[in-house]
């Protein structure tokens, strides 16, 4: 298979004219220059001459350069340089580009635009790895002919630099045609390298001098790897360059950026595939010590460890998995809320040395960075994300192979072991994720769903030849674990790339790859469509390098490029939640890429194209920047430019203010601004009112009689039947008690990438059952006994008569946990049944000053209606049963005064507090007045409200009938309702 290349994408003509366009005004070079040119330098013009080559000249000043270079960047949406940004004779240009758009591509048709327009031939590619090399070389190999169909058979001549072949110097040096060399920065960056010393095969001239000498335009891939050290830099500038042009999606610094598609462009343009993240995470597995190191933070004093654990939560009655900073001393037993299996956690020291950070415990092994301990077994998440990387890759295989698209999956590894092993014999074997891997796939093949993919297959032959692993190996053949730099990466990366194009047809059987991590960069392939990271434990892997080997548009069997996300669709199998991935996938596109999510610049509008004088032109950057301040004025952009939520409401509500002069594009405006707003679902800021206290009615007699009435405090006291509690959590536990093993929780969620944010949705979820080791059983007698304060007796009683222990086997903790959690809310119910209140005197009550103190606020269109009856000029209201009491309170002649009983005042109930909904003042027949508390439910009848909620409203009864004053505490669903029965 060839692939085939389009010429004619916009996004590669805008980036390639962006470079080119730089020197606009300079004269073409003349070519085709003999050998005798050199020594008499005739007919020189266009061309650098010199004793040791023909090299590129530049005839454009710093004036000349810059007013192209704004030009550009108007055009472009970019902020402009001045003539500081760009450097006397030190010209730096950057280009961002998002992974997977075909930057190399960008950048080799760059080199072949700047020959035709200007005769410039001498060209550097400088590159951060070897495994980057091979794909540069590789993709000169396969462009070749499509460049010089492009441009008219154009000669040139590109070489993969290397200390053993320094006669490519010299050619380098005295073409008159392209040369292009592709070399790593380790190359040349140290004064030992052959490069920098003089040699006998240049005649005694050190070879870099030839290079020198051509004044190379030099491309940098990858700059923030390649160049990103002060000596990496001058080792740039030592090949005296005429410019240097980087290229990444992940610029560190970004010289006078020309042109931008970054991962949001790119996304938005469907220039890239679409992801979805696939996450297989444990649930439910709390019966070890669960302990994982995050950091360790020297910064202060004492030095601190973050550590996750699982630690009980007294209020949701569950162990929760929860991370904090500790330091030496802490007790995590203690700390876990007493939970047994974590006795003798007790940190002893706490080393912060970087590369070697670590914490130890009393009668434990040290833990270290990124370590994790007390999860399910490792072995089992991975080998679940192997199966689920299969089923992905059959399913799409299913859909995608009618449309001669190959479908390929890659697992990335950081222990080649895992995969390929050595025997005694020095014979290779099959590692244990090769092995699972077999298994897993003749497992899945026999699925009758894929019986069109599988006729008449031989399952065994097939599982072996559907895999293979690509590894650097040492002198003797054996596979090993490398860091992607080395010369035994050079065979590794040179084979997966000779084989790029092979891997796409479907004649060749290899659909899925096993990779080092080192591979990470360097290497993708358009028909990834699966990506799986398998670690030995969860790594810190930049998501970004994760996804990067997949986004590329796949192609289809004539090399053809397939467009869509219909087809392109990247699954990422990660052993975190999707959110997680999500969330940090944005954190890096902000922190590598510098997006600014939801931010507003002040050249964002520069390149709005507007009328002016008969002709199109650009809004250009004062007018930009006037837009900038106004929207500043108008506080819908803070002082950063983040948007605010002003803006998000005077979007949805199509009222954003606009400069004046700018009337005639404000759809323009508009639609920039919305891109950047994200979800518009937002209150409006103009409608939140604060609430003010009302200084009369809280002065008036009539609310000071009123909470007179309601004010007090009580205790309460219980008694409650033993024998029938032991039956209650008996039949409660034998009947409702569900108790199921850990599990892995299978959650698949689309990735949207826009301007405002990535945003997760989620599009399946289900639970895998997975076989655990026994456990150590924990004495469940005493943790229930802590919880309930029952004494053994009771418990053992009501253990023995569950008939349920078999299920404490299962899952110890989650047993334990919902069993004390039946026992719990059974005693705090009948507890109520049995309930006393009594008043605790005349000086326990709540002080009416704290109405003084209370701030409140709410929204006028939400949630608040004005109130002259109450202490408050408002009434905020949670529901529309008590809006419509609010409204009636307020109209009826007989509510004198009313009060919407703030959230401190709380009666005590076995269950939780309870916050009753509103005191009232009645006046009956202009004599009698009756005080009330009321509670205002939509629907009052016992079997429609939670049995929680219906006990609470009867210790509501007891509370008031103890105050031993005229206090009548109502329950109702309607005002009507009440009125009557007053």
């Amino acid at each position: 298979m060839k692939l085939k290349f389009n010429s004619d994408l916009g996004y590669q003509k805008e980036s390639i004219s962006a470079i080119a366009n730089i020197f606009s005004g300079q004269t073409p070079a003349q070519s085709n220059f003999t050998v005798s040119a050199l020594t008499d330098k005739a007919g020189t013009e266009g061309k650098l001459i010199t004793d040791l080559g023909i090299g590129n000249k530049l005839e454009l000043d710093e004036e000349d350069i810059l007013k192209n270079v704004r030009e550009i960047q108007l055009k472009n949406g970019l902020s402009p340089s001045t003539l500081a940004d760009l450097g006397k004779n030190d010209y730096k240009f950057t280009v961002e580009m998002e992974t997977g758009t075909g930057k190399t591509y960008v950048y080799l048709r760059t080199i072949f635009e700047l020959n035709a327009k200007y005769g410039f031939t001498k060209f550097i590619i400088v590159v951060p790895s070897v495994a980057i090399k091979e794909g540069v070389v590789k993709s000169i190999d396969i462009m070749a002919e499509h460049f010089k169909g492009l441009y008219n058979n154009v000669i040139f001549k590109a070489y993969e630099y290397q200390s053993k072949k320094l006669d490519i110097i010299r050619d380098f040096a005295t073409s008159d045609n392209i040369r292009i060399m592709v070399m790593t920065i380790q190359s040349f960056n140290k004064d030992t390298n052959v490069i920098n010393i003089d040699h006998e095969k240049t005649n005694g001239v050190k070879p870099i001098d030839f290079i020198k000498e051509t004044n190379p335009i030099v491309i940098i891939d990858e700059p923030q790897s390649a160049s990103s050290t002060q000596k990496a830099s001058e080792a740039i500038e030592s090949l005296n360059p005429l410019c240097t042009v980087g290229y990444s999606a992940t610029h560190k610094d970004k010289h006078n950026l020309m042109f931008r598609l970054d991962a949001v462009d790119a996304y938005e343009r469907q220039l890239v595939k679409q992801i979805e993240v696939a996450s297989v995470i444990s649930k439910d597995n709390n019966n070890s010590a669960y302990i994982k190191l995050i950091s360790v933070n020297n910064k202060k004093s004492p030095i601190k460890a973050k550590i996750e654990i699982d630690k009980w939560d007294a209020k949701k009655g569950t162990v929760v998995r929860m991370a904090k900073e500790y330091k030496v001393e802490d007790d995590l037993y203690e700390l876990s809320g007493r939970r047994d299996i974590y006795e003798g956690y007790q940190i002893t020291e706490i080393n912060a040395k970087q590369g070697d950070e670590y914490v130890s415990f009393v009668g434990h092994e040290p833990i270290r960075l990124g370590e994790v301990r007390g999860e399910i077994d490792d072995d089992i998440i991975k080998r679940t994300q192997i199966r689920k990387t299969i089923d992905e890759h059959l399913n799409k295989e299913l859909r995608l192979k009618k449309e001669g698209i190959k479908v390929l999956s890659l697992f990335f590894i950081d222990k080649v072991a895992n995969y390929r092993i050595i025997d005694k014999e020095g014979k290779l074997q099959k590692g244990k994720y090769a092995i699972w891997f077999e298994e897993e796939y003749k497992n899945a093949i026999q699925n009758p769903k894929y019986t069109t993919l599988f006729n008449d297959v031989d399952i065994e032959t097939e599982a072996e030849l559907v895999h293979n692993g690509y590894f650097a190996q040492d002198k003797k053949g054996a596979l090993k674990d490398t860091n992607g730099s080395t010369a035994a990466d050079e065979d590794a990366y040179s084979l997966i790339m000779k084989d790029k194009e092979k891997l796409l047809s479907f004649d060749t059987k290899l659909k899925f790859i096993f990779s080092h991590s080192a591979l990470k960069e360097g290497w993708d392939n358009p028909n990834v469509f699966q990506i799986c990271t398998l670690n030995e434990t969860k790594s810190e892997t930049k998501k970004r390098q994760e996804i990067g080997r997949g986004l590329r548009l796949a192609v289809n069997q004539e090399g053809e490029r397939v467009y869509g996300f219909s087809v392109n669709t990247l699954t990422v199998m990660a052993n975190e939640s999707y959110e997680d991935f999500a969330r940090k996938l944005q954190n890096e596109y902000e922190e590598d890429e510098g997006i600014r999510f939801g931010v507003v610049e002040k050249h964002s509008f520069a390149n709005i194209i507007i009328s002016k004088d008969g002709e199109y032109t650009y809004l250009e950057q004062e007018s930009s920047q006037k837009i900038f301040d106004h929207l500043k004025k108008y506080e819908y952009i803070d002082n950063k430019g983040k948007i605010t939520n002003k803006l998000r409401s005077d979007l949805k509500q199509q009222k954003v203010q606009v400069p004046e002069e700018f009337k005639e594009i404000e759809p323009q405006i508009i639609s920039n601004l919305k891109k950047l707003a994200g979800n518009l679902n937002v209150k409006n800021a103009e409608d939140k009112k604060q609430v003010k206290l009302n200084k009369m009615r809280y002065l008036s007699p009539e609310f000071k009689e009123l909470w007179d009435k309601i004010k007090y405090k009580t205790t309460y006291s219980v008694e409650f039947d033993s024998n029938e509690l032991v039956s209650k959590c008996v039949e409660e536990i034998k009947n409702s008690l569900i108790i199921s093993k850990a599990k892995l929780i299978y959650s698949k969620a689309g990735v949207d990438i826009t301007k405002a944010g990535t945003v997760t949705e989620e599009n399946n979820r289900y639970s895998i059952d997975i076989e655990e080791p026994n456990f150590v059983l924990p004495d469940i007698i005493t943790f229930l006994q802590n919880q309930t304060n029952l004494t053994r007796r009771t418990l053992v009683e009501i253990l023995k008569r569950s008939k349920r222990l078999d299920d404490f086997k299962k899952n110890p903790q989650k047993f334990m946990d919902e069993v004390a959690n039946i026992i719990k809310r059974k005693m705090r119910l009948m507890i109520v049944d049995g309930i006393k209140y009594e008043r605790i005197g005349d000086d326990e009550y709540y002080a009416q000053e704290l109405f003084e103190t209370e701030e409140l606020s709410g929204y006028l269109s939400k949630n608040m209606i004005g109130s002259e009856k109450s202490v408050y000029d408002y009434i905020i209201y949670d529901s529309d049963v008590e809006a419509e009491f609010a409204e009636k309170f307020e109209k009826n002649d007989s509510v004198k005064m009313y009060i919407k009983l703030p959230d401190w005042f709380k009666i005590l109930t076995p269950l939780g507090s309870y916050n009753p909904d509103w005191g009232v003042l009645i006046e009956k027949d202009n004599i009698e007045k009756l005080y009330f508390v009321v509670e205002t439910k939509g629907n009052i009848l016992a079997e429609e409200l939670r049995e929680r909620e219906y006990k609470k409203i009867q210790c509501g009864y007891k509370h008031f009938a103890a105050l031993g004053n005229e206090t009548i505490f109502k329950e109702t669903d309607s005002f009507e309702k009440f009125i009557e029965n007053v």
